[in-house]
């Protein structure tokens, strides 16, 4: 008889797919859970984590989707791309706020702004393609470039440039794979603010190398001082062919858990989107979406009282990181986020523990003092901490004193 052959055990197949094994959690979102874990179980815990309003949804707003959820027509699948009496509502804002038309057509309704931001860049990026990321920036958006095939380019400003990148530190980063740009403005997790004449030389510049805009204009009402939200299409209207705006209720109206956000975008672009909408989540909550309507369709005082709540305490927090030595703190203008860089505290001896990263000082604070702040390591760069003042002034008080008193 001839050998037998064995076959050689093959490699063991991995149970879940690289592409979302390579995904990270949203480390925002783990730091909320932690401090709310721990709050939970007893401990005095005050979490600066969470990008959320701790506002209630106006009245008016929730009384339209308790009607809402009463009528019968409400109950059915609704077209995928979005009610047409919400997509026409958020053409009419988009006039309003921003000072430029657009067809209800070109507007694509999401589960919330995260979604939108997936679309996005699924319909333009394709394998080996590269995106352009100023950084700090917020950590959802290198997994959904990654998640499209793209590679994300970061693009970092510090604290020295007020974390707002040039011109010229874009040009330096493009080549030949370069097809988009991400701009956030106001910023999330830096709130810095970029000028109209910052705003307008960027969206030149992209225009001008055939350079696709993602711009995510969520934080458009809440800027403060002498600080303006510049719309990069109302800024460069050339660019609006090669642009795709994000946006949302969320933090204007205090409806991060309603889950109502929008795209707006070129026909084609926004015609891919919606086929893999359809596919994917089909249509946004139908109560939701008229609850979405009245916030959109509504005055914006709601947002004005909100505003001016976050500038107090945007004016406190500012104040009491400043006086901590070896942090330094650009004057943040929009957003509700202040992102102190600590790289002067880092390396120094704390409670008998020597900290050289902001996630190792971070993790200290939250141990020494039970204050949960997010590491700049989920926006970047290490040296960086955020924290978020959408939170009670009490509590953001006593917060920051606890962080002064460890940290001298």
């Amino acid at each position: 008889m001839g050998d037998v052959s064995v076959p050689t055990p093959s490699a063991p197949r991995s149970r879940v797919s690289a592409r979302l094994a390579a995904i990270g959690e949203s480390a925002t979102l783990a730091v909320d859970a932690k401090a709310k874990a721990l709050k939970a179980a007893g401990r005095p815990v005050i979490g600066f984590g969470a990008g959320e309003p701790d506002f209630p949804t106006p009245d008016y707003v929730v009384e339209a989707a308790v009607a809402a959820a009463k009528d019968p027509v409400n109950h059915r699948y609704t077209p995928a791309k979005g009610l047409p009496a919400l997509r026409e509502a958020i053409a009419a804002k988009t006039l309003r706020d921003s000072g430029y038309e657009v067809s209800p057509d070109a507007v694509l309704v999401t589960n919330g702004g995260k979604q939108a931001v997936y679309q996005a860049f699924a319909a333009i990026i394709d394998p080996g393609d590269e995106v352009l990321l100023p950084a700090p920036y917020w950590t959802t958006y290198p997994e959904a470039i990654a998640l499209a095939g793209g590679t994300a380019v970061e693009v970092f400003a510090g604290a020295d440039q007020e974390y707002l990148v040039t011109v010229e530190q874009l040009e330096a980063a493009r080549t030949e794979r370069t097809k988009a740009l991400l701009f956030c403005s106001p910023s999330n997790p830096t709130g810095a603010v970029y000028s109209p004449e910052q705003t307008a030389a960027i969206g030149r510049w992209a225009h001008e190398h055939g350079v696709w805009v993602i711009t995510d204009e969520i934080y458009e009402h809440l800027v403060y001082e002498d600080a303006a939200f510049t719309p990069i299409v109302k800024a460069v209207p050339e660019l609006a062919d090669s642009t795709i705006v994000l946006n949302g209720v969320a933090k204007t109206y205090a409806m991060t858990g309603w889950r109502v956000g929008w795209m707006i975008g070129p026909n084609d672009v926004i015609k891919a989107a919606t086929n893999l909408q359809s596919h994917l989540t089909s249509n946004v909550a139908n109560v939701s979406q008229r609850a979405a309507i009245a916030a959109v369709s509504g005055d914006l005082s709601a947002v004005a009282a909100m505003r001016t709540a976050f500038d107090r305490r945007r004016r406190t927090m500012v104040d009491m990181l400043r006086a901590i030595d070896g942090v330094t703190l650009p004057t943040p203008l929009g957003a509700f986020y202040a992102y102190p860089s600590v790289e002067g505290v880092l390396g120094r001896t704390i409670r008998g523990r020597t900290p050289t990263t902001s996630a190792e000082l971070a993790a200290l604070i939250l141990e020494e003092v039970e204050v949960a702040v997010v590491p700049g390591e989920a926006f970047g760069p290490s040296g960086f901490l955020r924290l978020s003042y959408a939170l009670g002034d009490d509590d953001l008080a006593e917060g920051v004193g606890r962080i002064q008193e460890l940290l001298g």
